[in-house]
């Protein structure tokens, strides 16, 4: 299994390592839900290095991610960021990314851990020969991590990062952390205020350090890929080989909006297009137990009624925060209205379920 640079600093933690996508990654370190806890009221520090980091260059880098994404790349200016799809010819999604443009001609895209050589070989082969861009993968490289809770801005101010006092979503910026040079970046996959911060990997054993060090007056707290399933869960974020795959359209996954048809033409364009014309056979949806139960990747999704298979669940747990089973799965357009009762088969007992709109968590205003 390959190894994070931070790998000695989870096991001085206490941390349980499992095998994720082929790293020998964090899944919690003093328990899931209490890492869950600690992001929703706190902050929680995760390692994300083991996602792909892939960096295109040149005069011809617009035109070129304009092709092979789904969302309009020419809409960034510099220090912003998008959620994008990289599709087949299919239309079906090869990964989930976000697109950082951080110069006029220089930009970062952050693949899943478990598609980065395949995007890499991907966007190689679809270079034209001769075209001005320079594609570099940058993982081993460049390192990252994420503070995520409603103190993070809190702690990354009074680390040095006072640039982010003003910073949007989706918005990066350069700034120095107990005076290491990062790109920090005001994204996340939680739902709460939290910001990623990209640093060479050389120094991000020092950054985790100095983070863990100074957090804790914030109350900061390492936190695993099990609080993070749970807390993008709670929001209906995609999870990449559960909710979405190459036979997935966004289309299909309620992701029209990282689409522009109206760009012109790339890669599945044409398919996206006809199935946007015709519709949709299945639409992704999400969903509450009625009872006290825990839905489960792969449990059938049931009509209500005739108890007839009508889908599969692609994501299920229990929610902390709302005392009940919640899950995400496709069904046909007409069971994806909310209010619509389903059931759910869990070990053989139909359990009553009702569609809902996503996300299950909702922020309260401050």
């Amino acid at each position: 299994m390959q190894r994070t640079p931070l790998i000695t600093q989870h096991q001085s933690a206490g941390a349980k390592l499992v095998d994720f996508a082929g790293w020998e990654m964090p899944i919690q370190y003093n328990g899931v839900v209490d890492e869950y806890q600690t992001v929703r009221t706190k902050i929680g520090l995760f390692d994300v290095s083991h996602m792909g980091r892939l960096w295109l260059s040149g005069a011809g880098a617009v035109a070129f991610l304009q092709r092979v994404t789904t969302n309009d790349v020419g809409k960034l200016a510099v220090s912003q960021a998008q959620y994008s799809m990289v599709c087949n010819d299919r239309g079906g999604i090869k990964d989930d990314i976000f697109v950082y443009r951080i110069a006029l001609e220089d930009y970062l895209l952050c693949v899943n851990a478990s598609n980065r050589e395949k995007i890499f070989s991907w966007l190689r082969s679809h270079q034209f020969s001769g075209e001005a861009v320079v594609l570099e993968d940058r993982s081993t490289i460049m390192s990252q991590v994420a503070i995520q809770g409603p103190r993070s801005r809190e702690l990354l101010v009074g680390l040095g990062g006072t640039a982010l006092t003003t910073l949007k979503l989706h918005q990066a910026c350069q700034a120095n952390l107990g005076g290491f040079p990062c790109l920090i970046a005001r994204t996340g996959y939680t739902g709460e205020l939290g910001y990623e911060i990209y640093v060479d990997a050389d120094k991000v054993g020092r950054v985790w350090d100095l983070f863990m060090q100074k957090g804790s007056a914030w109350g900061l707290k390492p936190a695993g890929l099990g609080a993070r399933d749970l807390l993008r869960l709670e929001m209906g974020y995609l999870l990449y080989g559960n909710d979405i795959n190459e036979d997935t359209t966004p289309l299909e996954a309620n992701a029209e909006w990282t689409v522009s048809l109206q760009k012109g033409e790339f890669i599945g364009s044409q398919a996206l297009l006809t199935q946007k014309r015709a519709g949709v056979p299945r639409q992704f949806t999400a969903f509450e137990l009625v009872e006290k139960a825990v839905p489960r990747h792969g449990f059938k999704i049931l009509d209500s009624v005739s108890s007839r298979i009508i889908g599969e669940v692609t994501s299920g747990n229990f929610s902390p925060l709302l005392q009940k089973g919640i899950g995400l799965g496709y069904v046909a357009p007409s069971y994806a209205v909310p209010g619509t009762a389903l059931a759910i088969d869990i070990r053989g007992k139909a359990m009553p379920a009702v569609v809902v709109k996503a996300p299950f968590y909702k922020k309260p205003k401050s």
